[in-house]
């Protein structure tokens, strides 16, 4: 994929921007430029945490403790925003009348604010070359996250009930928590496109289709069951797989990050200079 190509251990021409740059080019690290600057492209391996020296499009570059810290963070996310969800979502097949059940859906709120916080931490992380996309994923979590607050505060609390079962019960909920599953959406969207995952390609459609049939009333709760089950599965897959992942996959390629961070002037002599070394 576009974004394992960037790591290639041959330097190559690269364009003055990266503005057109597919949306697959992701990494999933916040790299900030007060970390990521000139001294990522140098030959040094001080500070690596195997003194691996990764060869990337504008240099080379090394994978620190940092970086560990931040993909580890991005990824226990996932594993709380599905955990949440499967935990929240198993009441739907349990007996009615068990003790279990019961518990879940007391706490059903508990769940689901802890889930959105953990896809809120991935989606803080998570750094798109295409800096539109990222802040659109992020403002997508923000408005569902408020959304369901105000939903809870303003509709669910004084019905005496709680937010999952209000927007079970009423579909037109669905406005105000959406966004919040659109962001989502668009995560695995970038998963599957990026790493070629199947299980994220499949919440991709999954996701949408539930509620969506839920808003509009067209599908029964038969069918929602189904995907319902489907997405709690697909979901676990999709997270744990994430920790079968090379630190590497899931931070790119850190040199651009650092041609990102130049001034026009800047990339163009850096351009320059790598364009010098290869007619060398």
């Amino acid at each position: 994929m576009a974004s394992r190509l960037l790591s290639t251990t041959t330097l190559i021409t690269p364009p003055v921007t990266l503005n057109k740059s597919p949306a697959c080019l992701t990494a999933r690290v916040g790299v900030r430029r007060g970390r990521v600057n000139v001294r990522a492209v140098s030959n040094s391996s001080q500070g690596a945490v195997d003194g691996t020296v990764y060869k990337g499009v504008y240099g080379p570059w090394t994978i620190d403790q940092a970086d560990v810290k931040e993909v580890i963070l991005y990824r226990s996310g996932l594993v709380t925003a599905a955990a949440s969800f499967v935990a929240a979502s198993s009441a739907a097949f349990l007996p009615g009348d068990s003790w279990l059940s019961e518990t879940i859906k007391q706490n059903h709120d508990l769940f689901y604010f802890v889930g959105a916080s953990g896809l809120g931490l991935s989606l803080f992380l998570i750094h798109i070359y295409v800096t539109e996309i990222k802040r659109t994923l992020q403002a997508l979590w923000a408005l569902g996250f408020v959304g369901s607050l105000a939903t809870y505060a303003a509709l669910a609390r004084p019905a005496g009930d709680n937010l999952v079962h209000y927007v079970v019960d009423h579909p037109s909920a669905v406005w105000f928590v959406g966004p919040l599953f659109a962001a989502l959406t668009g995560l695995v969207f970038k998963e599957g496109i990026c790493y070629g995952k199947l299980e994220a390609g499949l919440l991709t459609f999954i996701i949408p289709s539930v509620l969506l049939g839920h808003l509009s009333g067209v599908m029964n709760d038969e069918v929602k069951l189904v995907l319902l089950g489907t997405w709690m599965a697909l979901f676990l897959v999709f997270a744990g797989r994430k920790f079968t992942q090379p630190i590497k996959d899931d931070i790119g390629d850190k040199s651009v990050f650092t041609f990102m961070s130049l001034s026009e002037n800047e990339k163009k002599a850096t351009v320059k200079k790598l364009e010098q070394g290869k007619l060398g």
